[in-house]
């Protein structure tokens, strides 16, 4: 039987996806490849679909961040290049081996690991080695770089396709930390090139790094935020004309009439200041709406902003409709995103909730349906 859609969706808008590779493109050097990075579901917004229409806009080059997330796109079909950004734990080397994949090279352990399954199956596999040149996570340190570099030169099962490393501080355009990774990172290419070795692709630059950083040894950038309309820093905001992609949408289930004075949720954390007009929308929590937008959250409806009132509960939110004309079970607001000409984005959510748009995004739950809007 086929069942009614969930009146909670989220419109993927892939014509602004096209857009904002747009941007990534125009801030690349005339060498440079956009490597897309597709992890944690695209950012929430459907890792296949959206890794579909990459394809589509000339992208042949993608990353992820486990395993698990790699074997989804290869299952779906796609075929091409794909990195997988936390590297090969153990156990899992046939399966690169097998599906193609790319691993991060992160330590000598992985590198054993790695070489050792390629020969015993009379195979190589490309990966790329990644040094820690100052974000102080995961990587090669340098004294560490060059202890192994005659170790990895003599493993004829790793093919080393790439060079990498990542920006702490990219969002800070007078970052005297950027310029020493940067700088570091360039000293450790050419210790590896010395070596012997001759990683064909090169890349440092996150969303941030393409967009305030050059860095023309790189071959590839790796845009992520940027692509779903997240902008990479606040600082960012006039410099990058990125479109919303996501648009989180749910419909009024029901309308109450609610005396003043009237409590309202969990807690009564607010109370009707005069009679009012409340709709009932079947959102909460446990889709992503996140509970610290009680009393402070908007939405948009029929042209007009209207205010979340009381807490997010897990299924229900409830918001103030008493100034809008023409109300009805059933019409459609838009929570995060635009509608009518006005809109409602991911940072500005972030701004209220004291975090970053990558988080916004990725926390709209699986439960909440993804409809894709062509390309116009």
């Amino acid at each position: 039987m086929n069942y009614p859609a969930r009146p909670t969706w989220v419109d993927v808008d892939l014509s602004a996806i096209q857009h904002n590779l747009q941007q990534a493109f125009s801030l690349c050097s005339p060498t440079q490849r956009v490597l897309a990075v597709v992890k944690a579901d695209a950012y929430g917004h459907g890792a296949i679909p959206v890794t579909r229409a990459l394809q589509d806009f000339g992208i042949c080059d993608f990353a992820v961040a486990t395993l698990e997330e790699a074997l989804a796109l290869r299952r779906a079909g796609i075929s091409d290049h794909l990195l997988v950004l936390g590297g090969c734990f153990s156990g899992q080397e046939a399966v690169f081996l097998e599906f193609n994949l790319m691993p991060t090279l992160l330590d000598v352990d992985t590198a054993l690991r790695l070489n050792a399954q390629a020969l015993k199956r009379k195979q190589q596999i490309k990966v790329h080695l990644k040094v820690d040149s100052g974000m102080g996570r995961v990587g090669f340190l340098p004294q560490q770089l060059e202890d192994f570099l005659p170790q990895l030169c003599s493993m004829d099962g790793l093919i080393v396709e790439g060079f990498m490393s990542h920006l702490a501080c990219a969002d800070d355009l007078d970052s005297a930390v950027t310029v020493a990774q940067r700088n570091q990172f360039l000293l450790l290419l050419q210790m590896v090139r010395d070596a012997g070795l001759q990683p064909r692709e090169i890349h440092l630059n996150n969303s941030a790094g393409l967009s305030a950083w050059d860095c023309p040894e790189c071959t590839l950038s790796r845009p992520g935020i940027m692509l779903y309309g997240g902008l990479p820093g606040p600082v960012f905001s006039t410099k990058l004309n990125l479109q919303p992609v996501m648009h989180l949408r749910s419909c009024v289930a029901q309308l109450r009439r609610l005396p003043a004075g009237s409590g309202i949720s969990y807690g009564h954390s607010y109370h009707a200041p005069r009679d009012m007009l409340v709709a009932v929308l079947p959102i909460g929590y446990a889709d992503g709406y996140n509970r610290l937008l009680s009393n402070r959250g908007q939405g948009i409806l029929h042209g007009q902003k209207i205010p979340v009132i009381g807490r997010v509960c897990m299924d229900w939110t409830l918001v103030d409709v008493s100034h809008i004309s023409g109300v009805k079970v059933g019409d459609c607001v838009t929570l995060l995103g635009s509608a009518d000409g006005l809109s409602i984005t991911g940072d500005e959510w972030a701004e209220q909730l004291d975090t970053i748009s990558y988080e916004v995004f990725c926390r709209i739950g699986s439960r909440v349906p993804r409809r894709y809007l062509p390309v116009s």
